[in-house]
């Protein structure tokens, strides 16, 4: 028998503290890939960091002191939601989802203008990045909640309430505005609807309902017209980041140019963030990006292969709703880059450099190994 990746002789599966029995009943293929997603971010984060910090005038190694100061965080964050059972992740979704909430509504407020768009929280010397990245996982969660409820009681409004959780969000997100944040959350919402089995005349309703709103979201918000613009006719406008991108990937070629020795990152100015897979592109070449494709797609994968066996209706909502929601975030970034879609400012998980999106990628990975541990240890007593 093929042992895990990260099997360890010194936890023996008699062990039944709290750490050993949550080693021998966590994904640990799961655990493996979301490790190396980690490490190729802190690898492409020295590569990219010293070029952005330079532009800044900061020193070499701004943002990778930066960033390796909330890695700590966001994995004992992670490990720490990995041990909770079903029922207390659900708790403290709702709780989450909660206090996240109010902070997006505190940015429409207090929030910091950036290019037009109020995401960024300060509070004093405290300054929070984009509270809605914590929104997401939790809601994911709280709304697999509902959709469940509604099905073991009919009597239950779970629906009903799912739906008015969303659309308040959907206000908040759209204030700020951050059309891309709420496109992710819908479609979250939508494929957790559907799993919950959303009769087909609500199938077809919320097709028409998603092209009507991005038709009007094109309508309605100038940089979101400006930008399918670019993407339809470069000519249109100013395409220089998606120019510089693609040729990041065209000098590295298949094996890149070598760590460090990329030269595109030094005139990317989003290269250590949204534009991130570009330099992994240029100095690691195509195989590289292979391999990164391929984690996130494990990922999903696996998350999604657990399901198939789940008894559990909140379980497996709320599993595949943060594996959606996962593999969605990595693809928008990704296709971004290669200018497969309009570009949009979504951070690669894991990867890409933010403190805010670590921690709340930490507090997603965190519910989502939680909800796809074994509900018994190896001796067969409960967790």
């Amino acid at each position: 028998m093929t042992a895990h990746p990260l099997s360890s002789r010194s936890i023996t599966r008699t062990d039944v503290s709290t750490v050993g029995r949550w080693w021998w009943t966590v994904d640990k293929w799961m655990l493996t890939a979301t490790i190396l997603l980690v490490g190729i971010g802190i690898l492409l984060n020295l590569a990219a960091g010293p070029p952005a910090a330079g532009r800044i005038g900061a020193d070499a190694f701004h943002f990778v002191r930066k960033q390796m100061a909330f890695l700590p965080l966001a994995l004992i964050v992670m490990f720490a939601i990995s041990l909770m059972a079903p029922i207390q992740v659900r708790r403290f979704a709702a709780i989450g989802f909660a206090a996240s909430a109010l902070l997006v509504l505190a940015t429409l407020v207090l929030g910091s203008d950036v290019n037009g768009a109020k995401r960024w929280l300060n509070l004093g010397p405290f300054s929070l990045g984009q509270p809605s990245e914590f929104v997401k996982p939790f809601f994911a969660v709280v709304s697999a909640w509902m959709f469940s409820e509604h099905k073991i009681r009919e009597e239950f409004p779970g629906n009903v309430i799912a739906l008015g959780l969303l659309l308040c969000l959907l206000g908040m997100l759209l204030s700020q505005p951050d059309v891309g944040m709420s496109l992710v959350v819908s479609a979250v919402w939508c494929a957790q609807f559907f799993i919950a089995g959303l009769p087909m005349v609500l199938v077809i309703l919320f097709v028409v309902l998603g092209m009507a709103g991005a038709v009007g979201a094109y309508f309605v918000f100038p940089h979101v017209a400006s930008r399918v613009d670019r993407f339809l006719d470069p000519a249109s406008g100013d395409t220089y980041q998606v120019t510089q991108a693609m040729r990041a990937f065209q000098q590295g070629g298949l094996f890149g140019r070598g760590p460090g020795e990329g030269r595109v990152k030094e005139a990317l100015p989003d290269a250590h963030t949204d534009f991130i897979f570009a330099v992994a592109g240029e100095e690691f070449g195509v195989l590289l990006c292979l391999v990164i494709v391929a984690l996130f797609a494990f990922l999903v994968i696996r998350a999604l292969s657990k399901m198939k066996r789940e008894e559990n209706l909140f379980v497996l909502l709320a599993v595949g709703g943060l594996a959606v929601q996962f593999g969605l975030q990595s693809i928008i970034n990704m296709a971004s880059s290669l200018h497969m879609m309009p570009t949009k400012g979504m951070t690669l998980p894991f990867i890409s450099y933010g403190g805010s999106s670590l921690v709340a990628l930490g507090v997603g990975m965190g519910m989502l190994l939680a909800l796809t541990r074994r509900r018994r240890d190896p001796e067969g007593r409960s967790i």
